[in-house]
Formats: C-alpha cells, structure tokens, sequence
C-alpha cells in the first residue's frame, strides 16, 4: 500500500537514513508540498525541483530570510531578547541593505589570497591529527579528525590560538545540540547563557588584543571596519563569529565525512585518487551534488503571495530549498543517483546562488582537497570499519552526515 503524502515523514533518523526516494515522489507529484503547524498558525513548504530551488535562490526580495520583513505594520512582535538576538542577528539571516553592508564587512577576509594562506596552517593540522591515530591503526574521523580540523580552519581564519580552537569546539557542541523535552529544552536555555556569558567574554578580551595589536585575521578586519564608522556594533561582530563558527564548521565537517563515505565505498575511485590527485576537485564537486553536507537551504519566507504548481505560498508562510532533491532532478542531472566523476560541469547549489551565495565556499574546498590528499597519501589502506547500512545518522534537518564514521587501515 503506498502511503499517502499527507502521512509522508520528512524528519528523523529513519527518513535521514535515505531521504532520496521521499524526494523523488515529491518531485513527481508535489513539487511544492506543504504542512501546517499542530496549532494551524504557521505553514511550511517544501519545494524540492531544481528550478524551483534555484530560482528562490536567485529572488531574495521574494524569499526573504527575515520573518518580520513579511508583516504588516499593524502586525507586532515581541522584542528578541538579547540572547536570541546574538544568536540570529547575522547575515545569514539579513536581507537587503543590511545583508549586503554585513557581507561586504567580512568578504575581506575570504579572497582568494586570504584562505590560499591558511593552507600551510591547515595541512600542518590534518598531519598532527593524523600522527595522534596512525599508529592505533583506527579512529572515528568525525571525533578524531573531522571535528578539530574543521574548527582549526575557522579558529585560524579568526584568529583564535590554537591553544583555545577546544573551547570552540565545545561552545559549538552546545549551541547545536538537539532538544527533545521541555525538561531538557529549560536546561539547554540555562546552559546558554552560560556558554553565550563565556563566549562574550571570551571575545571581549581578543578585541582588546586586536585593538591594540592588529593581525591579519578576520577579528582584525571586522574590529577596523567598525572604527571606520561602518556602524558595525559589538553585537553585530559578536553575531558574526558565533555564525561563523558554528555554522562554518559544522557544514565542513560533513563535507569531509559524506565525500569519505562516498569515496570509500568505491575502491576502484579511491585508487584512482591515490595516483592522481587532480581528480579530487570534480570528486569533490560531485560529492557536494551527490550527497552533499546541506541538505536543506536555511529557512526562507514568502515576502508576498506566490502562485507555484497549483497552490498558494502565503505571505510569512516557511519555505525549506531541498537541495537535495534539486541535486537529484531527472531533468537537469542525467542519472542523478550515480556518482558519476566525469559529469559535464553542471553548477550545483550546495553552496546556494545570488547574493546569500557561500562566502565560506573556498575555504570548504580548501578543507576537503586538504583532508584527501593527507588521507589518501598516509592512509592508503583506509577502509570503512561499519556497513553503509549500519550507519546512523544525524538528524538536524538543514544538515546531512552520519553521527559517527568508525575508520580502519593497515598501520
């Protein structure tokens, strides 16, 4: 018996398993698909075909990031308290004038000769993570490598010590950590505050540093933008870092353990990378296409009435950018469910289009070309130690990777 759409589960660890075939159905015969919350004031959709995808992408006045653009003047909201402000008061979540005066803020620290320069730091790290478990002859990548060697490229990016990327990381575990009872969602709240209290802190006295002595890092960049009157206030700066630390880490991490997987369950494909490492920027393009770490855009709204395939998106209606499923529309990707190295060179979305387009994009390529070629040169034997179809995996709903990724070799 098929079972209806109404009834379809687009959430948890069993449809996070394999997602592909519920997108697919969804392609076919609900292209724009949507639910309403329990209470019936809110509406989400889903809109999984390329096109569609890429064409919200491409009209941020239609699909806006920021809820309260989309209400009327008579329409009021409660003011967000200050902890929730820091949290969501970036340019990921920014439109119009203020996106634009934020990216321009810390597009100076992403050229190209900015992250060209992180590569001897980066390879350096990816080399010590690797002497901690050559020996032992096993790891779990995403604890063991994936993880710090992620927060070492933003801590380097930001200029973070070394000797602190651990605080980082852990600052970050919270702030993503899944909630799942009103017990737990209260001592997350109180933990938050902690972790926000420290974190501030902590960043207060690395500005003072960088005022005093400017360095060639992302800190010092955004501190001397403010101080030429670009009214980039402390909350802002702070907003900025927190984004990219969590946000910019996190996709990183699955980047480098979903390409792993693939690449691992195709010897022929890991040997071939082994004896010619200028096939790794079409794997890792591919990859990204194939199973890629963002499953779905972050959460844009309906800025007006939008009349798609037969139905209404209403003003302030949720609308979720399955890439995903773009990535597996028949009718732009021949064959879309094979990892095919020798694709033509058709653009994918995983790092998004138009203006919200990934400032972060070079250094994730960076961090994935970098974390292959040190795996395959010192880790030749590596092999996957669990059965693809024993893996578990996360359930964040934007994000896509597996919980664990447990790793062997001939040491």
């Amino acid at each position: 018996m098929t079972t209806s759409l109404a009834s379809l589960r687009l959430s948890g660890e069993l449809f996070k398993t394999d997602p592909y075939p519920i997108y697919a159905r969804l392609r076919a015969e609900a292209p724009a698909f949507s639910r309403t919350s329990r209470d019936g004031n809110a509406r989400m959709w889903w809109l999984t075909r390329h096109a569609d995808v890429a064409a919200a992408l491409r009209q941020p006045d239609l699909f806006v990031k920021d809820v309260h653009s989309t209400l009327n003047e008579t329409e009021h909201t409660a003011p967000a308290p200050p902890l929730y402000r820091l949290l969501t008061d970036h340019m990921l979540n920014a439109d119009g004038a203020r996106h634009a005066r934020l990216r321009t803020l810390v597009s100076k620290a992403f050229s190209a000769r900015q992250i060209e320069g992180l590569e001897p730091q980066l390879r350096t790290t990816a080399h010590r993570l690797l002497d901690r478990v050559s020996a032992r002859g096993r790891m779990d990548y995403i604890q063991e490598f994936a993880l710090p060697f992620s927060i070492a490229a933003i801590g380097d990016l930001l200029g973070i010590p070394s000797r602190d990327h651990h605080r980082f990381r852990a600052w970050s575990h919270i702030l993503v950590a899944p909630s799942s009872d009103s017990a737990r969602n209260l001592r997350k709240t109180e933990r938050l505050q902690q972790v926000m209290t420290d974190f501030v802190g902590y960043l207060e006295k690395i500005c003072a540093e960088r005022r005093r002595s400017p360095q060639p890092d992302l800190i010092s960049f955004l501190l001397a933008a403010e101080e030429q009157g670009d009214s980039l206030n402390i909350e802002e700066l702070f907003s900025m870092v927190l984004l990219l630390t969590v946000v910019g880490h996190e996709t990183s991490v699955f980047l480098l353990a979903d390409q792993l997987l693939i690449l691992l369950s195709r010897p022929l494909l890991w040997a071939a990378l082994r004896a010619d490492h200028s096939l790794l920027t079409p794997a890792i393009e591919e990859a990204i296409r194939f199973d890629g770490p963002v499953e779905r855009a972050t959460i844009r709204f309906a800025a007006a009435d939008i009349d798609l395939h037969g139905q209404t998106l209403r003003r302030g209606d949720a609308v979720s950018l399955v890439l995903a499923s773009a990535h597996r529309d028949e009718t732009v990707y021949p064959c879309p469910a094979h990892y095919d190295l020798d694709r033509p060179a058709l653009r994918h979305l995983g790092f998004g289009q138009g203006v919200h387009y990934c400032l972060g994009a070079p250094l994730a390529r960076l961090e994935a070309r970098i974390a292959l070629e040190v795996l395959l040169d010192r880790l030749p034997t590596l092999q996957q130690v669990e059965a693809p179809t024993a893996l578990r995996w996360q359930t964040n709903p934007i994000l896509r990777g597996p919980r664990q990724l447990l790793l062997h070799w001939q040491s």
